[in-house]
């Protein structure tokens, strides 16, 4: 390289910083860069930073799953190498056992229940049935009353006592 095109590169980099770099692409066709660690014209040193440029352009379009764990996982530098396909293949190979495997063990155990249940050897769990939500004003009764209660009339100031406390009051 001849010593202008050095020179035009160094001045690019301390005017600009330095450009992007390709790391990999995914099975999505999200692309994974990282632009080094560089010092600025004013000498302050700039971090390693990694993105993702990702198919859905909008962010509102992103859901859970477009990005594998193990790039998502570079990208926070929880790791230091980028993975690699055959890795991610790997690894979603996995948890689709897992998957199954999950799947197997819950059939198996509604089977043992039920066997359990019809035997008698556990007792079914009781099903009940909610009457309004607690926080509502007619909780568990049929239906909400249109007749105010008050006690305005038999209320006597210092009367109530929370229960177990006694005569005794709080010091």
């Amino acid at each position: 390289m001849s010593w202008a095109w050095q020179a035009l590169r160094a001045l690019r980099l301390r005017l600009l910083g330095p450009a992007k770099e390709l790391v990999g692409t995914d099975q999505f066709g999200n692309k994974y860069y990282r632009v080094p660690k560089h010092e600025t014209r004013a000498g302050q040193i700039i971090q390693e930073r990694r993105f993702v440029e990702a198919i859905n352009r909008q962010a509102y379009q992103y859901e859970m799953g477009d990005f594998p764990i193990e790039w998502e996982a570079w990208i926070r530098k929880k790791r230091n190498d980028p993975p690699t396909i055959e890795e991610i293949l790997k690894n979603e190979n996995y948890r689709e056992e897992m998957k199954q495997k999950i799947k197997d063990v819950s059939e198996k155990d509604k089977l043992l229940q039920a066997k359990e249940y019809k035997e008698g050897l556990v007792a079914e769990p009781a099903h009940t049935q909610v009457k309004g939500h607690a926080s509502a004003p007619y909780y568990a009764k049929k239906e909400p009353s249109q007749d105010p209660t008050s006690t305005a009339n038999t209320f006597q100031p210092g009367s109530w006592m929370p229960p177990g406390s006694g005569s005794s009051h709080n010091k």
